[in-house]
């Protein structure tokens, strides 16, 4: 069982208009929601039950993180990313996640190595369910992220988990097995246990961009 250090990637909606921000935003993350598919606001709000408005301004938010696009006189549509944006995504990710994961070097304790052994364990455990293994494998990035305790530094990761975390799907259904990174991930928290910072940075940049052919092979945009 994980303990109990809780992700801030995700929050509980308190209002109408984050509760629909956050099932949009969910669909998108979890490949339910494909780039180019059309959010008509109607079919949103009645899934959830609420009224146009809240949907309305839940979908200008995601506009504003790029997640989206509000189309005039056609409606919002999921935000197909260029070849060049992907490229872009995943080299921010890798420096900022490099940056996180030498923080967490710093702050790592038992409990969270435990935690990481158990979601890479889950990681295994998933086979060929892509949908299972993403879950567990965004969690164990996110999990990384926490432990480095740096607040601003997971804001701006989180931004690009939602944007990266669809085209994974994408990838992975297109794979026989993800099994091949499972060494990258033991050698993360082999880094994280000698709590050598410059070490892991390194790791965790390399494993990222190590996935961006196969992304953009199998996200193709112009």
């Amino acid at each position: 069982m994980l303990t109990d250090r809780r992700s801030s990637f995700d929050t509980a909606p308190a209002t109408a208009q984050e509760e629909a921000y956050q099932h949009i935003k969910r669909g998108i993350r979890m490949g339910e929601l494909r780039p180019g598919t059309r959010l008509a606001p109607d079919d949103i709000a009645a899934e959830i039950g609420t009224s146009r408005m809240p949907v309305r301004e839940a979908l200008n938010r995601l506009a504003t993180e790029g997640l989206i696009v509000n189309r005039p006189n056609r409606g919002a549509m999921v935000r197909v990313l260029t070849q060049k944006e992907v490229r872009e995504v995943f080299a921010m990710r890798a420096v900022l996640e490099g940056l996180a994961a030498s923080f967490a070097a710093e702050n790592v304790t038992a409990n969270d190595i435990h935690d990481l052994e158990q979601l890479l364990q889950r990681m295994h455990r998933s086979g060929l369910n892509a949908s299972e293994w993403i879950t567990a494998h965004s969690q164990f990035h996110e999990r990384m992220c926490i432990i480095a305790d740096a607040p601003q530094l997971l804001r701006q990761i989180a931004a690009l988990h939602s944007v990266s975390e669809p085209l994974m799907r994408v990838w992975l259904e297109g794979r026989p097995s993800p099994d091949y990174v499972h060494d990258r991930h033991h050698e993360l928290i082999s880094a994280l246990k000698a709590k050598d910072g410059a070490l892991v940075e390194g790791l965790m940049r390399a494993h990222i961009l190590r996935t961006l052919p196969g992304i953009l092979q199998a996200n193709q945009t112009p």
